[in-house]
């Protein structure tokens, strides 16, 4: 899960053509925490994804789904 998140965040990232440095200022975060982050190397609790998303320009959408029958 935490790959796959960081996976999304950096796709973002990268579509803006943004630096690390430039979303972590946007997020109030350092560069190396969003590093650490974008390569799955922790799991950031749902504030620190909210910033993400506000600094990014997305939407931050959480679910949880019944298993497949």
């Amino acid at each position: 899960m935490a790959y796959e998140l960081g996976r999304s965040v950096r796709a973002l990232r990268e579509e803006r053509g943004w630096s690390q440095s430039e979303l972590a200022r946007g997020a109030g975060m350092t560069q190396s925490a969003v590093a650490r982050f974008e390569a799955g190397g922790t799991v950031p609790t749902l504030a620190v994804l909210d910033r993400l998303a506000r600094a990014l320009g997305a939407e931050l959408v959480v679910k949880l789904r019944s298993p497949a029958a």
